[in-house]
């Protein structure tokens, strides 16, 4: 049996996401030809603006979804698998909406071996590259036992320790693997308008932040990703496939912007 109230919020959120203004129960009833009068859409909007899923700027406007409408309605719509991503889609259809994605290739990396030239240098064999550093008896035993540990475990084991040398030339790799923005335009502007800090843009424009997010949904809060994005935004993570290779993807808007036309243009 249909739920009223839920079918009456979820066309509204429909409608406000394709016009972006206040929708009033006439229009929303002729927009989707709904067969309940005026009247009883009336009610339900009263309902759910009180539950604090539609807001009314002046008594004789229309409604308009409220952000956590916004976040509940995303969050069920957008566990979407993806697999592989067509990059100019991708782009052209990033534009058009006004959204920020974040493009970082994703390679394995281990911790093979770790060679001592002479007590002199320590070389660090990952799986597609190595790294050199000073000779230190405590770490050669150190590292010895992270053998077959990711570089990014090591890395962050590296800062925990303080063994600066190793973190400084590991990162240099990691942090300079093939990262893009798109429509970097869009996420300036969002940098400017609301104040972001210089820290928090700078793990953005270097993609430091790539290499911290695992796929999911993210919205406004307390920690991470979520700390950085302001309210009323959203970010969307995923793990995909383009031009063969494998990449994070981090998608940046706001609520209000159509992700379900978004996903469908770009596979």
């Amino acid at each position: 049996m249909i739920n009223k109230k839920e079918f009456l919020l979820d066309s509204i959120i429909r409608a406000y996401i394709e016009h972006l203004e206040p929708i009033g129960s006439g229009q929303l009833k002729s927009m989707y030809d709904i067969a309940y009068s005026p009247a009883t859409i009336r009610g339900y909007f009263k309902k759910l603006g009180d539950e604090g899923y539609l807001a009314q700027e002046h008594a004789s406007s229309g409604r308009t979804p409220t952000t956590e409408a916004l976040k509940e309605y995303w969050s069920s719509r957008l566990n979407i698998r993806l697999d592989i991503v067509n990059y100019n889609r991708l782009n052209l259809q990033a534009k058009e909406i006004g959204l920020t994605v974040f493009l970082k290739e994703q390679q394995i990396e281990v911790l093979h071996r770790v060679l001592n030239i002479e007590n002199l240098y320590l070389l660090l064999e990952f799986s597609t590259f190595s790294i050199t550093i000073k000779y230190n008896n405590a770490l050669d035993k150190f590292l010895n036992d992270m053998c077959d540990l990711e570089a990014f475990n090591v890395l962050e084991i590296a800062k925990q320790v303080g063994a600066t040398e190793l973190f400084v030339e590991l990162e240099k790799y990691l942090f300079n693997r093939d990262f893009e923005i798109i429509n970097i335009k869009e996420f300036l502007r969002l940098c400017v308008d609301y104040d972001l800090d210089e820290i928090d843009i700078s793990k953005f424009l270097n993609g430091n932040i790539m290499d911290r997010i695992d796929p999911n949904i993210y919205f406004h809060g307390s920690e991470g990703l979520n700390q950085i994005l302001p309210h009323g935004y959203i970010g969307i993570v995923h793990e995909v496939i383009i031009n063969e290779k494998k990449f994070k993807m981090l998608v940046i808007g706001e609520l209000s912007k159509d992700y379900e036309y978004f996903y469908k243009g770009i596979i």
